[in-house]
């Protein structure tokens, strides 16, 4: 459509973002504790905010719990988006782009690089015909739980000359880079050790125009968090960073509490923890408008 992608509200409030100077968090939810959480604290901080959701939530929980959780965050008195994360099966991406979301990642990383751009761009097409904003992943941000993987990083690192080419071949609105960074735990070092942050500014110089989005965040200082909006990093997907004190609670308070307290307190920690990065880290407090 025509007006795409000013009225989306993911692309609204990455671009408001990059002007700004801050970086706005994109916090993975697994259950309505999650989303509470997500949408109290950036209320209480006046924060912009994207919820995130994986395709796992849409298969566990079903459609209309994608509806309910877009309803609440656009609800909000902030503006919040709803993204979907890690779109990777060709039937997922089907059945999210009939779905309210504000923005999906498509993630065909493990494809070669033509056939990655080819799918991205019929995706792009289509989502954006239906008003939803498009993140892709170019290289392969690798990893699990055991720390780095046996790879050639080499092979899998985002080029720079390759960002702009493909940016400019598919249309995606924000692009996941991989620069040495890892889903899950971090080998020894950690992110310092791993990051290669004059590839990233490269990359960022490639494509100014277009909002970068960080992947890998477990294990990350606060001060390498400030330190990536440097590199065009505007979207921080936050994950166990900010849910670990909610999931200790919990687990430590299960057969305590009843239900219903354990479901307050804990939303409450989690709540903390998201308010502690918009407020100390992310700078997007006090940021809440368009």
């Amino acid at each position: 459509m025509a007006s795409f992608p000013h009225n989306n509200r993911t692309f609204q409030i990455l671009d408001a973002a990059s002007k700004g100077g801050y970086a706005v968090g994109a916090y993975n939810c697994y259950n309505d504790d999650g989303v509470i959480a997500v949408i109290r604290a950036a209320e209480r901080c006046k924060s912009p905010a994207i919820i995130q959701i994986f395709p796992w939530t849409i298969k566990f929980q079903g459609p209309h719990f994608v509806k309910y959780v877009v309803a609440a965050a656009h609800s909000a008195s902030v503006p919040i988006a709803v993204h979907l994360d890690h779109c990777i099966e060709p039937e997922d991406v089907k059945t999210a782009l009939d779905l309210p979301f504000d923005s999906i990642m498509v993630d065909a990383s493990t494809l070669e690089p033509e056939e990655n751009i080819r799918n991205c761009r019929e995706i792009v097409r289509v989502a954006n015909a239906k008003g939803i904003a498009i993140e892709a992943e170019m290289g392969r941000i690798e990893g699990g739980e055991d720390g780095l993987p046996v790879v050639d990083m080499d092979s899998i690192l985002t080029q720079p000359d390759l960002a702009k080419s493909f940016v400019q071949e598919t249309g995606v609105q924000f692009l996941a880079p991989a620069f040495g960074n890892i889903h899950g735990k971090y080998g020894p070092g950690g992110p310092d050790a791993s990051w290669r942050l004059p590839l990233l500014m490269d990359i960022h110089r490639a494509i100014p125009q277009i909002p970068l989005v960080l992947h890998g965040t477990h294990g990350v200082s606060d001060v390498l968090f400030r330190e990536t909006r440097k590199y065009g990093m505007v979207k921080v997907n936050l994950n166990r960073t900010v849910r670990d004190a909610y999931t200790y609670f919990v687990a430590q308070n299960a057969d305590k509490l009843e239900l219903t307290a354990l479901k307050t307190r804990g939303v409450e920690i989690y709540a903390s923890s998201i308010e502690r990065m918009m407020l100390d880290v992310l700078e997007s407090a006090g940021k809440a408008s368009f």
